[in-house]
């Protein structure tokens, strides 16, 4: 039988496929990235095209590179951009609006009428999440409503909805709809504690039930991909939320255990086992993973920008090259310049949940320069991080007793620079793992599970590897002060509302 499991990861600014063998190694690795549209401030936008086309063309390179036969790879696992949209017609598979990106805030004006009209505590009771232009649910209506006769086609059930793991499945395997629980969980419409699409919710949000995707565990059979892609078929046989991938990649599994992702932007996930846990601060509670029909569920909090906060470095203001510039040019900057980013491009995530919010810097002299800025950038990551975990450990402080630890992954954790920062701003320990891109390897373990390759959870944990720990070193005066400006920062940036 094969040992090899082919992840496919695709994130908000490329797509990527890993090959894994049977010792969780990686084979070979192939990425590629693709437009970024923004037809207004505010909105963000990909070609769906795109997104197949970037995703087949790395998957068949990855697979090319290992030198390996369709037959040697035991299954295909799917991890992906959670919340963000796509709408199809079913006869034709082609998307009839290009997706809306979960960074994407169009639908403000509708969470916000929602809101008013008092329907927030029964949504969130409901799915955990609040009323939010980031999820899924206000997209599909927007669809629907600016697309000239959208909603005729789905009344007649002729167009189908996925988040971007539903969209390639549906691809890959010519017509295969389903969807994971944690994928599932991002919608607004799908009841956290039945386990099922809500028929009240659909109503509300004006979301025809024709539209959606079956709903299976995360390590399950979605099917099999056409001859034509790779030469034969290949199962897949896992499906979940990069976030929540991550999570299972991190071998997060016991209640209170936390990991964060730093990608395009970061997201911070504490496990809290078979309770669905209500947060008081702000945070989302999500389905973690379901396996064999059981939920675990997480508390969640999102920042919407940070590694997206380099790539502004990078290619807004050009004073980077390349990420690994950043840490560098933050290690240079004048320590007695107190310089504030608050990287509300798209609005502000958890806890504050202000879409109308906008970016802003604080503290600039006329001294301040690249350096200065880069570490701000850095720094703002930092201390988002911070209000995630207090608010978690003011929702769960189970949590504070079970586990200090940080667990970090994603492309930004590479900087030793950020990490002792994070580990400062944190006062707490940062925990890095030999393998960064644990979203991938979160979706392989899934598929390699179902696959029979890969082991149950409990040897999935004694194979992740420490690759280094970053201690707290930073004055606790020093982090106070710190901190009291950051809070400053942000409630000058907050929208009045």
């Amino acid at each position: 039988m094969s040992a090899h499991i082919l992840a496919i990861d695709q994130g908000t600014t490329s797509s990527r496929a890993i090959l894994f063998d049977a010792g969780q190694r990686v084979v070979a690795v192939a990425q590629e990235e693709f437009e970024q549209h923004f037809p207004r401030s505010g909105w963000v936008e990909h070609e769906p095209e795109d997104i197949w086309n970037s995703t087949l063309a790395v998957c068949r390179a990855a697979i090319a590179r290992a030198k390996l036969a369709p037959r040697d790879i035991a299954g295909i696992g799917i991890t992906n951009q959670r919340e963000t949209t796509v709408v199809w017609d079913r006869a034709s598979g082609r998307a009839i609006h290009r997706a809306i990106v979960w960074q994407d805030r169009r639908t403000a004006e509708t969470c916000a009428a929602l809101r008013a009209a008092g329907h927030e505590p029964k949504v969130s009771g409901r799915t955990g999440l609040i009323l939010d232009p980031y999820f899924s649910g206000t997209k599909i209506a927007w669809i629907l409503d600016q697309v000239p006769g959208a909603r005729d086609l789905a009344k007649q059930g002729r167009l189908a909805f996925g988040t971007v793991d539903s969209w390639l499945l549906w691809r890959l395997t010519g017509g295969s709809h389903a969807t994971d629980a944690t994928n599932a969980s991002r919608t607004l419409l799908y009841d956290i504690h039945r386990g099922a699409w809500d028929e009240e919710l659909l109503d509300l949000i004006r979301v025809p039930r024709s539209l959606l995707p079956e709903i299976k565990d995360s390590a399950a059979d979605y099917g099999s991909t056409l001859s034509d892609f790779f030469g034969a078929p290949i199962r897949i046989l896992g499906i979940a939320g990069d976030q929540q991938a991550a999570v299972v990649g991190q071998a997060c599994f016991k209640p209170g255990m936390i990991k964060s992702t730093y990608g395009t932007g970061c997201f911070a996930l504490l496990n809290t086992g078979g309770r669905a846990v209500a947060s008081k601060n702000r945070l989302l509670t999500t389905v973690a993973y379901q396996l064999n029909g059981q939920r675990s569920y997480a508390l969640e909090g999102a920042i919407f920008i940070a590694g997206a906060a380099v790539q502004w470095l990078r290619d807004g203001l050009r004073i980077i090259a390349n990420a690994a510039e950043s840490g560098v040019l933050a290690e240079a900057a004048d320590l007695n310049q107190e310089v504030y980013l608050v990287p509300a491009f798209v609005g502000l995530g958890a806890p504050y949940w202000d879409a109308e919010a906008r970016g802003a810097l604080f503290g600039l002299t006329r001294s301040t320069g690249p350096a200065e800025i880069a570490r701000a950038a850095l720094e703002a990551v930092c201390y988002q991080t911070h209000d995630l975990l207090e608010a978690m450990h003011a929702d769960w402080p189970e949590a504070q007793s079970a586990s200090s630890v940080l667990r970090v992954d994603g492309g930004m954790v590479a900087s030793d620079w950020t990490m002792q920062c994070l580990a400062d701003i944190l006062d707490a320990p940062v925990d890095r793992p030999r393998i960064l891109e644990t979203t991938a390897l979160g979706a392989a373990y899934l598929a390699g599970m179902q696959a029979g390759v890969y082991p149950g959870l409990e040897e999935l944990t004694r194979n992740w590897h420490l690759d280094r720990r970053f201690t707290p070193a930073m004055d606790e005066g020093v982090r106070r002060h710190k901190l009291a400006g950051w809070k400053d920062a942000v409630a000058r940036t907050l929208s009045k509302r």
